[in-house]
């Protein structure tokens, strides 16, 4: 009863918030959500890590106040009722209007900023919002709901329009995306293909598993810079965050050189099944590495690194299916692989992404637009990040145009309904008005026939 009863207070309030508030009120009111999150950045990502034990206090911190400052940009000028938009040459009429109850399944990975994005859209297209958090995460997420239901208090707005399942389960989840209008569901593939399964409209994300391209006679420290920095951000556990750096054969002392030079430690022979044993187990990313710091993987290793290390590379023995390090690593570290040809490089990428990852982010570091476009053209992914860190680029960008969400879209290379980020237009439904004008004194046209 607790899932249906919510549901019918979020539906009765959805009503009501349609009906009495106008454009400007609502982007009043969904700034303050973003300006909730950006005040209690600190605190929040404190309970996050002490709840979830996962990832850095620091960058969550990032994550709070980037997000929170990301989407409220995106969202801040853009019309999302009435009528959107009129074509000025067919006089095509488009007019947004609501959906109704959003199920906002959101991860463990994420707690804070996820259910703030998804609460964010919903209230942007005049929708009410459920909000089911991970289980291991009910505490922080649970929190940034109540801190926003509190803020949004001054707005008088119906009670109902913003809930979160306080003492989540699967049963509770699964019931909430059979019941409600549109599922957007963020997290593990098992629960994306729940809510694919639902019966409902869904949206959900492909498994993250970032290649990336160092073409040639680039500056290989700051690629490096970038490549590192992407992948120790929260302790690698964003799915935008890079997994493998894929090199020229003959660039190889120098790169290897600039990764060193950026903190990262290049894992010897002797030390690299140990690795590979402390991060995969039965041919699956062991549980208890997942967010955990570079120290946390060495000692469980069994190896001991130099002080200072940011992320561990290991060097592949092959492509795909060939080299479990292939796989997504949710923890800091990176694997490297050479190549003769940019062909060659994108088809070490390929049979990466194809092995898991299809359809989400790769990325290149290059100065030449013609291998720069022949990735973009061949690449089975949604999203291809230049000259930049994958991880805090591809959620969105303001000087790259990718809308600012946690929930990328991955296409059918992912199993997902949507090749793009998520974002506020996705939780509309448009009425288009076609006026076809009468022309005067015309004969009226021939049936056609078909042979």
């Amino acid at each position: 009863m607790e899932i249906k009863s919510m549901v019918a207070k979020a539906r009765k309030a959805q009503a009501i918030f349609e009906k009495n508030f106008n454009q400007e009120q609502v982007d009043e009111i969904v700034q303050t959500v973003a300006q909730v999150v950006y005040d209690n950045a600190e605190m929040l990502s404190k309970l996050a890590v002490e709840e979830t034990g996962m990832g850095t206090v620091e960058d969550k911190i990032a994550k709070c106040l980037g997000k929170s400052t990301g989407v409220w940009h995106d969202l801040k000028d853009k019309k999302s009722m009435g009528i959107l938009r009129v074509d000025e040459k067919t006089n095509l009429v488009e007019i947004g209007k609501a959906i109704g109850v959003v199920a906002g399944i959101t991860p463990s990975t994420n707690p804070v900023v996820t259910p703030m994005s998804k609460i964010m859209f919903a209230l942007k297209t005049k929708n009410a919002i459920i909000i089911a958090p991970h289980p291991s995460a009910k505490q922080c997420s649970g929190l940034t709901v109540h801190l926003i239901n509190q803020a949004l208090e001054k707005f008088n707005l119906p009670e109902g329009l913003v809930q979160v399942i306080e003492d989540p389960s699967v049963a509770k989840t699964q019931e909430l995306m059979k019941t409600c209008d549109v599922v957007v569901a963020t997290g593990g593939m098992a629960m994306v293909k729940s809510a694919y399964s639902s019966g409902k409209p869904s949206f959900g994300v492909g498994a993250g598993n970032v290649q990336v391209i160092l073409d040639r006679q680039i500056d290989y420290q700051d690629a490096a810079l970038k490549v590192v920095t992407g992948r120790k951000f929260d302790n690698g556990i964003i799915c935008s965050g890079e997994q493998s750096f894929i090199y020229h054969e003959d660039d190889r002392a120098e790169v290897l050189a600039a990764f060193v030079a950026q903190g990262a430690y290049i894992v010897p022979e002797s030390e690299r099944q140990m690795v590979v044993d402390a991060i995969f187990e039965n041919g699956a990313l062991a549980r208890d590495t997942v967010g955990q710091s570079v120290n946390f993987i060495a000692a469980k290793a069994g190896i001991t690194i130099p002080e200072g290390i940011k992320v561990l590379v290991l060097e592949a023995k092959g492509i795909g299916a060939a080299d479990i390090i292939c796989k997504e690593k949710m923890c800091p570290v990176l694997a490297a692989f050479s190549y003769k040809n940019i062909d060659e490089a994108i088809q070490i990428a390929t049979a990466n992404l194809l092995l898991e990852g299809s359809g989400h982010t790769a990325g290149i570091h290059s100065n030449n637009q013609e291998h720069i476009a022949k990735a973009g053209s061949r690449l089975p992914v949604s999203r291809v990040i230049v000259n930049a860190p994958c991880a805090t680029t591809a959620g969105g960008s303001v000087e790259g145009g990718l809308a600012f969400t946690n929930t990328l879209g991955c296409g059918s290379w992912g199993g997902n309904s949507i090749s793009e980020n998520f974002t506020y237009k996705h939780l509309l439904n448009v009425t288009r008005i076609a006026s076809i004008p009468k022309k005067k004194g015309s004969a009226p046209k021939a049936k056609p026939t078909f042979a």
